[in-house]
């Protein structure tokens, strides 16, 4: 794929998805529309060279991405992701991403996002922490606690992030816990964050229910993605009551109408890094997941997932989006058509990035908080920004989509707007 593949993205692609939902929210902008190309291309999108020496004396090169979308609220925020299908088009509808979820639920935030394109495990520790650190001395240059944070995402974790922030620190000659979140808890990381963004799906579903007279207690559940999101969400679904009925991953699907049994997921998933051995339920074909019959689906694998053709096969009343961008703007029209509710990714999956806020707030006051305090926060904070979603959506007669970038794209705008352009 060219590398400027986004002047022409195809209509499959995450770049092509944002652009479509962001021409849906035109007309409820006002006098703002007139700004509306500023959400159409990203601030800074930073290509770099990431050569190290592998194991065995040999030297590799790798590509990697850091896009800063929209600085206009604030420093920008995002994660990175290893991952061998890693371009350039997709880091920056990631980044868009993140700028309609920090503004729609009011975080003093930008959006950004990285990633390298490679498979994480074909490399061993030593060859990781030299690829972490080589990537984070090339985006150095863009990075910093008050110009743009990164995060933990897809194949990146509390690890990866210790070894950025300790290179960043290096480079500058000061420690700055800052320079990311999602880090280990004594080098300034924050309770809750590892499983906010599932309790974030979570909050905002057991929201959607009650609004829906869907009750939770008996609800059947099915996931997509046993990840830190994934995971998180069932388990916090179960313990209300529901019963988690069909999950898939990397390693397979597999299904049980009796519900499985959390204790003995979280060992699976532990042992083997996927779900495939779990003995308890029965394997069907990948495809067959979308035919599942459920009353709740999170998808909370990669984008893309949810197409026009598995949208006519959901059996859900409620589609949770634990992912960034896993409905095709198509696809959100068959399950509007169909009385599916979706809860869009950009609120629903926003429980990360606040918990993310809170650890960089932490970090500059150097006052942590319980996680109790995290929970609390979190919970009034996602609730409040899906009253206001939902308000908002009710008033317009749009989707709750269409809703989120509504409110998020008029703070942006407005922000834009304020600042005025220089020179």
């Amino acid at each position: 794929m060219s590398d400027l593949s986004y002047l022409s993205p195809t209509a499959t692609s995450p770049w092509h998805t944002y652009l479509s939902q962001v021409d849906r929210v035109v007309p409820y902008l006002g006098h703002l529309a007139r700004w509306v190309e500023t959400l159409k291309r990203p601030k800074r999108a930073l290509i770099v060279d990431v050569p190290i020496e592998m194991d065995d004396g040999t030297v590799r090169h790798f590509e990697g991405f850091r896009v800063q979308h929209n600085l206009s609220r604030g420093p920008g925020k995002g994660g990175v992701r290893y991952h061998p299908d890693v371009t350039l088009e997709e880091v920056m509808a990631l980044a868009a991403w993140m700028t309609v979820k920090c503004a729609g639920v009011g975080l003093p935030f930008g959006g950004a996002k990285g990633g390298i394109r490679v498979d994480p495990k074909q490399l061993s520790l030593k060859e990781l922490e030299r690829m972490t650190r080589r990537y984070t001395s090339e985006i150095g240059i863009i990075i910093g606690p008050q110009r743009d944070i990164p995060a933990p995402d897809v194949n990146t974790n509390a690890q990866i992030m210790a070894w950025m922030m300790d290179t960043y620190s290096v480079n500058t000659g000061a420690t700055a816990t800052g320079v990311v979140t999602g880090k280990p808890i004594h080098l300034g990381g924050s309770l809750g964050r590892v499983k906010a963004t599932g309790r974030g799906v979570f909050v905002t579903g057991r929201e959607a229910a009650r609004r829906i007279g869907l009750n939770l207690d008996g609800a059947r559940v099915a996931v997509q993605g046993m990840g830190n999101v994934g995971s998180a969400a069932a388990e916090l679904f179960v313990q209300a009551g529901a019963t988690l009925v069909a999950v898939q991953d990397h390693t397979g699907t597999l299904v049980n109408p009796k519900g499985f049994d959390m204790a003995d997921t979280a060992a699976v998933l532990k042992r083997d890094h996927g779900i495939g051995n779990y003995a308890d339920a029965g394997r069907i074909d990948n495809e067959d997941f979308w035919d599942v019959d459920c009353d709740i689906l999170i998808p909370a694998a990669l984008e893309g997932q949810i197409t026009p053709a598995r949208a006519q096969r959901i059996q859900a009343r409620l589609v949770l989006e634990g992912a960034n961008g896993p409905t095709l703007p198509e696809a959100d029209d068959v399950l509007k058509d169909r009385g599916i509710l979706v809860v869009p990714d950009v609120i629903c999956n926003a429980g990360g990035v606040t918990v993310s806020y809170f650890e960089w707030v932490q970090d500059f006051s150097s006052f942590f908080w319980s996680e109790d305090e995290i929970n609390v926060r979190l919970d009034k904070i996602m609730v409040d920004a899906l009253k206001h979603i939902w308000d908002t959506a009710d008033r317009h007669q749009i989707t709750l989509r269409t809703a989120t970038f509504a409110v998020a794209c008029e703070r942006i705008l407005t922000a834009r707007e304020e600042r005025g352009l220089y020179p």
